[in-house]
C-alpha cells in the first residue's frame, strides 16, 4: 500500500494525501500503548505515510519522545514533523487556562526542548497552537520568521485562526498551512477561513476528521469514558447530542455500504476531496485503525456520491460544540 501525494500551500513541502495526528498515542484518548503505537508509526512511514503531527504537549513532551523512539529504526529525512506548542501543562497533566504561550522567547525555548526530545535538528512545520489575544500574530509569526531563516525550522504552519488573523500573520512570513478541525460535523472553516487561504496560496491540514470517533463507525453508546478521555466532557458525546450524532453516522454508513467500504473511509475521502490543498489528518492508534484509514486514499468520491453524503451528514447537523464552552472561548476561528 502507498499513499497519493500533495502539497500544502505555494510555500509548504509535498506530503502525503493523509497525514498521521500522534496526539491520542500519549495522550487524551484514555490508555495508549508505546509498543502497538511505534509499530502503527513504523507501518505509515513504510506505507508512505510522511506527515507526521504532535504537540509539545501532548503527554507533556511524552508525545515528541515516543516520536523520536520511532525515527531511530527508520529515516529522519522521510518524515515531515508538524509541532504546535503554546498550550501549557500542570504537574497533574491538566492544562492550565489561557493565555497560551506563544511569546517570541517562548517560540524560541519552546523550540529548543522539541528539537532535544525529538532528537533532531529540524522541524519541517512549527506552529502556535492557538491565538494568544495578548500577543499580537505579528510578534509570533516574526519570531518564527527568524528560527526559519536560522534552520531550525522549514515552514511556518498555523492553527485555529480566523480569516483576519490569517491575512496578518501572513503578511509576515510565508504560511504553508493552517491546522483547524474540518469534517463532516464540523463545517465552520466553509465560509470564510477556506477562501482566505486559497487567495493567500496557504494549505489546510484538517484535523478531526472523524470527530474524535464519532464518523468512525465504531463507537457504541454504551462505551464507558475514563476521566482523562477528552470526549467524556465533550458536548457531541453527551446524552441526546450523542444519540443524534450517531443516527447521522448511521446515514453515512449506509452510503459507505453502497461504497463497498467503511464509515471511517468516506469520512476521510469526503475530507481529502474538498481540494487537493487540503490534508486530513487520522488519529490511529493502531495498526488496524491506520490501515483502514489508508484505505480511504483508494475512494474516488463522484458527484452523485458527494451529494449522497451531504444528503446524510448535512452542512449545520451535527448536535453540540465540537469542545466545552471554555475551549471554545479560546478559538478565535470561526466554530
Amino acid at each position: 500500500m502507498s499513499v497519493s501525494r500533495r502539497k500544502l500551500g505555494s510555500s509548504g513541502p509535498e506530503v502525503s494525501t493523509i497525514g498521521l495526528g500522534a496526539m491520542g498515542m500519549s495522550d487524551l484518548y484514555g490508555p495508549a500503548d508505546d509498543a502497538e503505537s511505534i509499530a502503527t508509526l513504523h507501518a505509515a512511514i513504510d506505507a508512505g505515510l510522511d506527515l507526521i503531527d504532535t504537540g509539545d504537549f501532548y503527554g507533556s513532551g511524552a508525545n515528541e519522545m515516543l516520536i523520536a523512539r520511532a525515527l531511530r529504526e527508520r529515516r529522519r529525512e522521510d518524515v515531515v514533523l508538524s509541532v504546535k506548542f503554546g498550550s501549557r501543562r500542570t504537574p497533574d497533566g491538566a492544562f492550565q487556562p489561557v493565555p497560551y504561550d506563544v511569546s517570541p522567547e517562548a517560540v524560541k525555548d519552546r523550540l529548543a526542548y522539541s528539537l532535544r526530545r525529538l532528537g533532531t535538528d529540524h522541524i519541517d512545520i512549527y506552529r502556535p497552537a492557538r491565538l494568544n489575544p495578548h500577543v499580537p500574530v505579528e510578534e509570533t509569526v516574526g519570531a518564527l520568521e527568524e528560527m526559519r531563516q536560522a534552520g531550525y525550522i522549514r515552514h511556518i504552519g498555523l492553527s485555529e485562526l480566523g480569516a483576519d488573523t490569517i491575512r496578518r500573520a501572513a503578511a509576515v512570513a510565508p504560511i504553508s498551512d493552517l491546522q483547524i478541525e474540518y469534517s463532516l460535523l464540523s463545517r465552520g472553516p466553509e465560509k470564510a477561513i477556506i477562501p482566505v487561504l486559497r487567495e493567500l496560496g496557504i494549505g489546510l491540514t484538517a484535523y478531526g476528521v472523524l470527530s474524535r470517533g464519532l464518523l468512525s463507525g465504531h463507537w457504541s453508546p454504551a462505551r464507558e469514558l475514563g476521566g482523562s478521555d477528552f470526549r467524556a466532557h465533550s458536548p457531541r458525546f453527551q446524552g441526546e447530542n450523542l444519540q443524534a450524532n450517531l443516527r447521522l453516522v448511521e446515514a453515512l454508513g449506509r452510503v459507505a455500504q453502497r461504497l463497498g467500504a467503511t464509515t471511517s473511509q468516506v469520512a476521510i475521502a469526503w475530507v481529502a476531496a474538498q481540494g487537493q490543498d487540503i490534508v486530513p489528518l487520522v488519529g490511529a492508534r493502531r495498526r488496524e485503525r491506520l490501515t483502514e484509514s489508508l484505505g480511504a486514499d483508494d475512494l474516488r468520491l463522484d458527484e452523485k456520491t458527494l451529494a449522497e453524503i451531504e444528503a446524510a451528514v448535512p452542512a449545520g447537523a451535527a448536535a453540540g460544540e465540537r469542545y466545552a464552552a471554555p475551549m471554545m472561548a479560546t478559538l478565535d476561528s470561526e466554530r
